[in-house]
């Protein structure tokens, strides 16, 4: 079987199962970090016993920290001395450490959303990540939730395309595209259209240049087309801002950005794919709340967002 085929059916199994309660026995998780596997699960005989009740994950300090599945955060605080998130999933809880969190408890969660940033502190040869997965008072493997299994078993870059593939199922509906093959950005509510308004700031009647798409902060933004980075900025008005050109999509020159994100993970120069997450909502520069405001450019000159959008 090659490798494209197991692809494939790592994400198929993604979108079958990805409709099922939280409570389901085995529901696919999203990896918290990338990184090697330095330590696996081993767990007591006993609950009283020592034992390894998770996985350690390498990576730098600082880099973001993914919620595992859909959830509730349940504690986010101090644990001998190092900061713990937990998130509630129904039946399961996962946890995360050490980790400075960036969500509080109560805060609703999706899989693939920054939860916090790792630090130093996990008794690691190098910055690692202890990710635990719990059912009831009984520690389970976490990479067993993992689509494709233990991390190290696929290539960084071929664990990042299921990864965000599986967010993409996640955001969009299982891929809907329009008529452009545009995908949505994010997921929301668009909480202000396209042409005149009262700007919500100075009050002052003004043209709104894109649609505004609010949901919480941290809410990952993906690539509503394959294309390259061109701009990534800080914007006073827009706040943190990106640029995406996407060439010529059904004969016509595409660009889209995203302003107001928390940040990005993508940089000027890069390429992204379809879907690919290229950062998280915030509400950086003239902002009221936490959304992303989403701009298409069709041949140079900006149209309305939701003319192109599915």
């Amino acid at each position: 079987m090659n490798s494209w085929v197991k692809l494939a059916i790592i994400l198929l199994v993604v979108e079958l199962f990805w409709w099922c309660p939280v409570a389901w026995a085995s529901p696919v998780a999203v990896a918290p970090v990338l990184g090697d596997v330095v330590r696996e699960f081993d767990p007591p005989e006993y609950r009283w016993l020592a034992g390894h009740r998770g996985v350690d994950i390498t990576a730098e300090v600082g880099t973001p920290v993914l919620a595992a599945m859909d959830g509730v955060v349940s504690f986010a605080g101090m644990v001998a001395g190092r900061p713990v998130i937990s998130v509630n999933h129904g039946e399961l809880t996962t946890t995360y450490e050490p980790v400075e969190p960036s969500v509080r408890v109560g805060d609703h969660v999706m899989a693939g959303q920054e939860i916090g940033q790792l630090i130093e502190g996990h008794s690691c040869e190098m910055t690692c990540l202890h990710w635990g997965v719990k059912k009831g008072e009984d520690y389970l493997d976490p990479l067993g939730f993992l689509s494709g299994g233990q991390i190290r078993l696929l290539t960084e870059q071929g664990f990042d395309i299921v990864r965000q593939r599986a967010i993409e199922l996640m955001l969009i509906g299982n891929g809907h595209r329009s008529a452009l093959g545009l995908i949505s950005p994010t997921r929301g509510i668009v909480t202000s259209a396209y042409g005149m308004r009262h700007h919500p700031i100075s009050g002052k009647w003004k043209f709104h240049d894109g649609i505004d798409i609010a949901h919480g902060c941290g809410t990952p933004l993906v690539a509503a087309a394959s294309g390259r980075v061109v701009e990534s900025h800080y914007h006073g008005g827009y706040g943190n801002r990106l640029v995406i050109d996407h060439g010529v999509l059904g004969a016509v020159r595409v660009k889209t950005g995203y302003n107001h994100a928390q940040r990005y993970s993508v940089r000027v120069g890069e390429q992204v794919f379809q879907g690919q997450v290229v950062g998280w909502m915030g509400t950086t520069g003239y902002s009221t709340g936490c959304h992303l405001h989403f701009q298409v450019w069709v041949n140079g000159s900006l149209i309305n967002p939701r003319s192109v959008l599915p």
